[in-house]
């Protein structure tokens, strides 16, 4: 049985009040008997305090992005042992953001991943398509190669310990959303591509959906047999809507 999880995103928002009123909140809302994991990504300067605040809650932490090197003269980056240091659980990895504005191919992603393994930290490995990509046929075959990068690299043995995110990345932002069945028939191949090399792996294996996630449409989608949760984005910035989110899951 999948545990859902549900993952916010907090990208470059917030300050040091807002941060400590959503966690407070959130903190507050949760319970122990809730059925999906729940877990926030906030800003690496709020991290630490992040930590703190959740150190008693069953919220789980984790880190936007990681350094692909362990240490050394890598000016503005943040290794998988600093996040480690203050408590992720959780790193996202190939964000179609990060892969657009930063130019982080599917190379770098995959040494992203190895990297946030290495200090036992769990990669949620984001894949998916443009809006081009879409409409000319090409979804399985852009979410394969970025998927195969890893493998190549990891191995499959190492999807033991990741979460994959499918992030349409015409619907990020946007306020449109891949309709259920979109979701979840990316999401039966990405299993499927799994479970060509490992089915063991593949059955454990939680795909999460992201793409304007919102309270509105998260019940639909979670009840897609190979959606086990979401990446949420805007919404994870508003307590009562992430909550309803997480209830939904």
């Amino acid at each position: 049985m999948r545990r859902p999880l549900v993952a916010g995103n907090w990208k470059m928002h917030g300050s040091r009040a807002e941060a400590a009123a959503l966690l407070d909140e959130l903190i507050q809302q949760q319970s122990d008997k809730l059925a999906a994991e729940i877990a926030v990504c906030p800003p690496f300067v709020y991290l630490q305090e992040a930590a703190r605040r959740l150190k008693e809650s069953n919220i789980a932490l984790g880190g936007q992005n990681v350094c692909a090197e362990p240490v050394g003269a890598f000016t503005g980056e943040i290794s998988a042992a600093m996040l480690k240091d203050v408590g992720c659980r959780y790193v996202i990895v190939g964000h179609s953001e990060r892969r657009a504005l930063y130019i982080e191919d599917d190379q770098l992603v995959a040494r992203k991943f190895v990297a946030a393994q290495s200090q036992k930290i769990t990669p949620i490995l984001c894949v998916g398509e443009s809006l081009e990509q879409r409409e000319r046929g090409e979804t399985e075959a852009v979410v394969a190669r970025q998927l195969d990068a890893v493998v190549v690299v990891a191995g499959i043995g190492a999807f033991a310990d990741a979460v994959i995110a499918y992030e349409p990345v015409w619907a990020i932002g946007t306020g449109k959303n891949a309709t259920p069945q979109q979701a979840q028939d990316v999401h039966a191949f990405i299993r499927g591509r799994i479970s060509a090399r490992d089915d063991k792996i593949a059955a454990q294996l939680r795909i999460l959906y992201g793409g304007s996630v919102k309270a509105a449409n998260a019940a639909e989608l979670f009840e897609m047999p190979d959606v086990d949760g979401g990446l949420v984005g805007g919404a994870s910035l508003r307590a009562d809507e992430f909550g309803r989110i997480g209830a939904a899951a």
